[in-house]
């Protein structure tokens, strides 16, 4: 097995929308390096890694501590689990992300929250959910 050093660039909110350096500052120098096994990365090549607060995806079992990796994607298919950055709000969220007539749904997977809707132009996918690696207890 190849281990392989993923960079944690910072925090993301799978509750509420937190404010992150903004996309043009998005590749920032890692605070941490994560090493995993090349397999967790599923031999994509520009992965990166987030902590995330919050449990607005506890019911995809993410939860508040947990770390993502995530694939550097500007799209995404329906139902992917994301990282969203929201252009109006210069704030980023966790969420899947579905495509509806004239608008966006950013469905938390919590039945406690509320879905996020949005414009299609308020929204920068900032990467694709491709491992979680839990944080035991």
């Amino acid at each position: 097995q190849h281990i392989v050093s993923v960079p944690i660039i910072g925090e993301i909110a799978a509750g509420e929308p937190i404010p992150v350096p903004n996309s043009e500052t998005w590749d920032t120098i890692a605070t941490e390096e994560l090493e995993v096994t090349e397999d967790l990365t599923r031999a994509k090549q520009r992965v990166y890694a987030l902590r995330v607060k919050g449990n607005s995806m506890i019911d995809a079992l993410i939860k508040d501590g947990d770390i993502v990796l995530m694939e550097y994607v500007s799209n995404a298919e329906n139902g992917d689990m994301v990282a969203v950055w929201l252009r109006a709000e210069k704030e980023v969220t966790l969420k899947r992300l579905f495509r509806e007539t004239k608008r966006i749904r950013l469905e938390p997977a919590n039945t406690q929250m509320h879905p996020i809707y949005t414009a299609p132009d308020n929204v920068e996918v900032q990467g694709k959910v491709i491992t979680v690696i839990r944080q035991l207890d």
